[in-house]
């Protein structure tokens, strides 16, 4: 009874969501996909060096399964978005939410940690074999209508409480900092949360993070990015200015914004609708379905994000799926983008047989619809 109960609330709650905001009677899916460009587990041989260090990530997804994309990453996931036709003769599309830069590890180390240094993602790839053409494809996805780059992130840091981690030169954070990673060596925690403030007066480094990336995505595409997702879906609403005024129109996320309150992990709560408005004119775009086969606990990842497309349709919202980069990654175990890859053909053929009026958008797309009518 204790189960039935439970999962009348979460459906219950899965249809409340779609209620309020933005409707159309298109049958619209977006794929939001984030962190790309973002380092996370170096290696396969960095992987075991922490296992042998005693480091316990047996159930760390992100540093068992995710790191810098390939060439071949890319190659297999585009050939599975473009092998799906829409109704207006368009291939599915991922809206992937790019990070700029990463740390720059051998700079950071002759200052003695006492300064922060960006080194440019195209610098990344530089480091990294079989991502000599990461930069390429990233523009080539975007012509072929398959990846569409949008910001996430300067870097996918928290620099300030990661740089008061460095300056305490514990012996578990230096391992992890000569291996090239931002693991902090408990649990599964590698310093994420961007935003997250530990004071207000952090939001002064913050912004400027923020100008920095947009400025670096401008410089790198050729076009300014029109949306923006805040990592981990932490943000404080005074940063919405800056995006604003560096040319983000729509703020990708939840129901819910995790406001930062000056503790880690501790959030306060705003909610927000599809379509809904802000003080500057940007609108926020809601994801309201899931395709995360790579941090599901069961395997009925396709059936269930179907079924939470059918619940967007029936409130005639748009479909927004989450699917981070870790579903489609390969370097540290081929079989994790084998598996998804399947499912995500799977899901999208199932898509394209329920609805066949469907139309795949990307975030900017949706929000200027929404902004200049359906």
């Amino acid at each position: 009874m204790g189960l039935n109960v439970s999962r009348i609330k979460k459906v219950l709650s899965q249809n409340v969501i779609n209620i309020p905001g933005f409707r159309t009677k298109r049958k619209i899916v977006v794929i939001e996909s984030d962190d790309w460009g973002s380092i996370r587990m170096p290696s396969k041989q960095v992987l075991n060096r922490f296992k042998d260090k005693g480091f316990d990530i047996a159930n760390s997804d992100y540093n068992r399964l995710d790191t810098l994309e390939s060439n071949d990453d890319l190659l297999s996931l585009f050939q599975v978005l473009n092998s799906h036709i829409d109704s207006k003769g368009n291939p599915a599309v991922i809206t992937a939410n790019v990070v700029m830069g990463n740390p720059d590890f051998d700079k950071i180390r002759e200052s003695d940690f006492s300064q922060y240094y960006v080194e440019p993602v195209a610098k990344t790839l530089e480091t990294y074999p079989g991502r000599d053409r990461v930069l390429s494809l990233w523009k080539e996805g975007d012509i072929q209508k398959v990846f569409h780059p949008q910001f996430h992130a300067r870097e996918h840091v928290n620099v300030i409480r990661w740089m008061e981690a460095l300056r305490k030169k514990t012996a578990e954070i230096m391992f992890t900092f000569e291996h090239r990673t931002t693991f902090s060596g408990v649990g599964d925690y590698n310093f994420m949360e961007v935003l997250d403030y530990n004071t207000p007066k952090d939001l002064v480094f913050m912004k400027e993070s923020l100008r920095e990336g947009l400025d670096l995505f401008a410089d790198t595409f050729g076009f300014r990015s029109k949306s923006f997702i805040p990592p981990c879906y932490a943000w404080d609403s005074h940063v919405e200015k800056t995006l604003a005024d560096n040319g983000v129109k729509y703020i990708q996320g939840l129901f819910v914004q995790s406001v930062p309150t000056g503790t880690f992990d501790v959030y306060g709560k705003k909610y927000h609708f599809m379509g809904s408005k802000n003080n500057y004119g940007q609108r926020y775009l809601m994801r309201n379905c899931f395709f995360e086969p790579s941090l599901a606990a069961d395997n009925n990842s396709v059936d269930e994000c179907i079924r939470r497309i059918g619940i967007a349709f029936q409130w005639n919202k748009p479909a927004i799926i989450s699917s981070h980069r870790i579903n489609f990654m390969g370097s540290l175990d081929p079989q994790n983008r084998e598996d998804n890859l399947k499912r995500l053909n799977d899901l999208l053929a199932g898509i394209l047989r329920q609805w066949p009026e469907v139309e795949f958008m990307t975030s900017d797309q949706l929000g200027d619809m929404i902004v200049n009518g359906a």
